[in-house]
C-alpha cells in the first residue's frame, strides 16, 4: 500500500461517454454544464467544469465503451495496473499513450465493472 503523504490515486477526474450523435449529445451536455467544450472535434468532445473532464466519444471510441466509464488518475499507471490485477482485476486495455503525454487503461474487476485509469505526465 501506499502511504497517506504520497497518494498514487489522485481521485475521479474524467468520465467519459459513449455518445451515437455527437452534435446532439455536445448540445445536451452544454446546456447541462452551462459551458461550452474546450475540445471539439469529429469524434470526440471534452468538457472541463468543477475540476471533472467529461468526455463525449463517438460510437464508444476505440474503446468500444457501452455506457459511462469512469477514470481514476493515477500517479503511476504500470504499477497501478501490476498492483489492481494482483489483486484481482483482469486487463481489458493495457497502459496507451493517447496524446499530449497522457497514458490510459482500463481494466476489468471481479464483478465485470470497468474502471479506467488515466496517468498525465
Amino acid at each position: 500500500m501506499t502511504s497517506a503523504s504520497s497518494p498514487s490515486v489522485q481521485g475521479i477526474k474524467t468520465v467519459l461517454h459513449p455518445v451515437s450523435d455527437l452534435a446532439q449529445a455536445r448540445a445536451v451536455y452544454a446546456a447541462l454544464l452551462g459551458v461550452e467544450p474546450g475540445t471539439d472535434g469529429p469524434h470526440y468532445v471534452g468538457f472541463d467544469v468543477a475540476g471533472q473532464h467529461i468526455g463525449l466519444l463517438l460510437g464508444g471510441g476505440p474503446q468500444g465503451l457501452t455506457g459511462p466509464t469512469a477514470y481514476w488518475h493515477v500517479a503511476d499507471i504500470e504499477a497501478k495496473v501490476a498492483e489492481v490485477t494482483a489483486a484481482g482485476a483482469t486487463v481489458k486495455d493495457a497502459p496507451r499513450d493517447v496524446g499530449g503525454g497522457r497514458l490510459v487503461a482500463t481494466v476489468i474487476d471481479p464483478d465485470g465493472n470497468l474502471l479506467g485509469l488515466v496517468q498525465d505526465q
